[in-house]
């Protein structure tokens, strides 16, 4: 394979991590997984969205620089190729969803600060799945329902699509 670092994108549900698994079995690659449950502001989040969206994107972004700032830097004599279940860029998207317009200027100048030392992917895999796999692959993963599904995912991006 010609790529040094390959990276997973879609939605929630899409198959991203399960793709990943297998390209890394595949290729030998290293895989970097995006760990979101270790995140101490989320329940607090889903409680108080306005309070806690500012410390949980801080959050996800951080975690996310240092893995992968810490993964991509170390290199493996017998790993060459890396695959990702996500991309850091991402992090943009969400906090614009849940930021308030200050605390999202804010969050956008710390992450352009930070992004240019993150390595981008060599190639970019976007999974598009329709909307009714991406349920029943959610329920079927998590064992959330469909409008437990809606209010957790969906409803944010309505507000954000509304905005464009």
């Amino acid at each position: 394979m010609k790529y040094n670092f390959v990276t997973i994108e879609g939605n929630i549900g899409a198959g991203k991590t399960t793709l990943a698994h297998l390209l890394s079995k595949h290729f030998n690659a290293r895989l970097i997984l995006e760990e979101f449950a270790d995140n101490p502001f989320l329940p607090k989040f889903y409680e108080n969205p306005q309070q806690y969206a500012f410390p949980l994107e801080l959050f996800f972004m951080a975690e996310r620089y240092k893995q992968l700032k810490d993964l991509l830097q170390t290199k493996d004599m017998f790993q060459h190729i890396t695959i990702s279940d996500y991309l850091f860029t991402k992090c943009l998207l969400f906090a614009k969803v849940n930021l308030a317009d200050e605390e999202f200027r804010l969050y956008q100048k710390l992450f352009d600060i930070i992004n240019p030392q993150i390595i981008q992917p060599d190639l970019l895999i976007y999974l598009h799945t329709p909307v009714n796999k991406l349920q029943e692959n959610i329920k079927n993963v998590t064992g959330l329902t469909s409008s437990t599904f809606l209010v957790i995912t969906y409803l944010p991006f309505r507000k954000l699509i509304h905005n464009i």
